[in-house]
């Protein structure tokens, strides 16, 4: 039976959130702070490869357990 990590989909979830309300404030900020507006764009994408490393190890750790 193939086990999911699923602390680790839960800290995939909250980068993702997370992700979410660094893009909206970017978004909101682009023209009255540029500079705020990038560093929460810098931040997001942090976050989008923290989500991705979090769902890819639970992906490889379940494929791994499914060919055993």
């Amino acid at each position: 039976m193939t086990q999911i990590d699923v602390n680790q989909l839960n800290q995939a979830k909250a980068n993702v959130t997370l992700t979410q309300e660094l893009l909206t404030k970017a978004i909101e900020k682009a023209n009255s702070d540029p500079t705020l507006s990038q560093e929460a764009i810098k931040q997001a994408s942090n976050e989008i490869s923290s989500a991705l490393t979090a769902v890819t190890q639970v992906q490889k750790s379940s494929q791994a357990q499914s060919t055993e």
